[in-house]
């Protein structure tokens, strides 16, 4: 009679679990939608591009794609948070220099490291812009760099994360000149800070410097690219003035470390497929925005790289946070 019931059991048992839905594998990803957090407010570089694969993504992926903006000073929130997401490929980060390169070259500790994050492709790579308010008299980095010796007590820059604020002392060291940083939450906030006139200047990656000289309230002195931007054709290098100074800001999406290679490379291969239509990278290019992507390996190698290039650039500059 025993051995009857626990048959009966057994098959009981067996029937219910046989008749729970199997767990989804990666494999099948995904099933449902996708977050991807951005560290700056709304309106700058980084959600730009995030705000292109919400739109762009839930046809290749078949699922919709959400934007959650966390801004903080350098994006250590929004990186922290995602650094302890689980690793399933449904929180994702739209990373760029200054929380995943220059945060570890410049502050002393910090919620996250390197090693939390798996690289998945570029989106973008810009150059930066050094805006100043349009009534500034200065009309060159010259006369801007002699305005500020001048007057180093009312001469300050906004920057959004130790990306900018790194390049920028980098230039006050290069040129001689006495700003000041001033912290913001994003590109767009730095921006609209010179536009008001809070703040001397800025260096802006290209997205929202077009954006705020579209107002005609600021003006471009210079571009840290190699060559001349095809949509500032009269605005000079910094090489060209004599500054040996060159810089371009990729942006790019990241998963929490421990994310299993399959979706790492559905998410990849996805992002390519976003960078190479060609609506978007007429739009990308139509923001001053390079369209470039590649694999999660060679994005993981230029992190590795230049994390000790920058953070020994600091070092050597006494540029740090505490």
């Amino acid at each position: 009679m025993l051995i009857k019931h626990t048959t009966q059991l057994a098959y009981l048992v067996l029937a219910a679990l046989t008749s729970l839905p199997l767990a989804a594998t990666a494999a099948d990803y995904p099933t449902k939608p996708v977050t991807i957090v951005v560290g700056y407010s709304a309106g700058g570089g980084v959600d730009a591009m995030a705000r292109i694969l919400s739109e762009k993504l839930p046809a290749v992926l078949g699922q919709p794609v959400m934007v959650e903006n966390r801004p903080s000073v350098g994006a250590i929130v929004a990186s922290a948070y995602v650094a302890k997401a689980k690793a399933d490929g449904y929180t994702l980060m739209m990373g760029a220099p200054g929380p995943m390169i220059f945060n570890h070259a410049i502050y002393a500790k910090l919620p996250y490291t390197p090693q939390d994050f798996t690289p998945i492709s570029f989106v973008s790579d810009s150059p930066l812009v050094l805006l100043v308010n349009i009534k500034n008299p200065a009309k060159s980095v010259q006369e801007l760099v002699s305005q500020s010796q001048q007057n180093p007590d009312k001469s300050n820059y906004g920057a959004s994360s130790a990306s900018f604020q790194l390049i920028t002392e980098l230039f006050n060291k290069k040129t001689g000149a006495k700003f000041t940083h001033i912290p913001y939450k994003g590109a767009n906030d730095s921006v609209t800070a010179v536009m008001a006139g809070d703040v001397t200047m800025t260096l802006a990656d290209a997205g929202p410097a077009f954006i705020g000289m579209q107002s005609g309230r600021i003006k471009a002195l210079a571009v840290t690219s190699a060559t001349r931007m095809k949509d500032y054709p009269n605005v000079p290098t910094l090489t060209e003035l004599g500054v040996d100074l060159k810089a371009s800001l990729w942006i790019g999406l990241l998963a929490p470390a421990g994310t299993p290679a399959e979706i790492i490379k559905t998410l990849q291969d996805g992002v390519a497929k976003v960078v190479a239509m060609p609506d978007v990278q007429k739009k990308m290019t139509g923001m001053s925005v390079i369209p470039m992507s590649n694999t999660s390996e060679e994005f993981s190698k230029i992190i590795a790289s230049e994390i000790p290039v920058w953070r020994q650039l600091a070092i050597d500059n006494n540029i740090k946070v505490n």
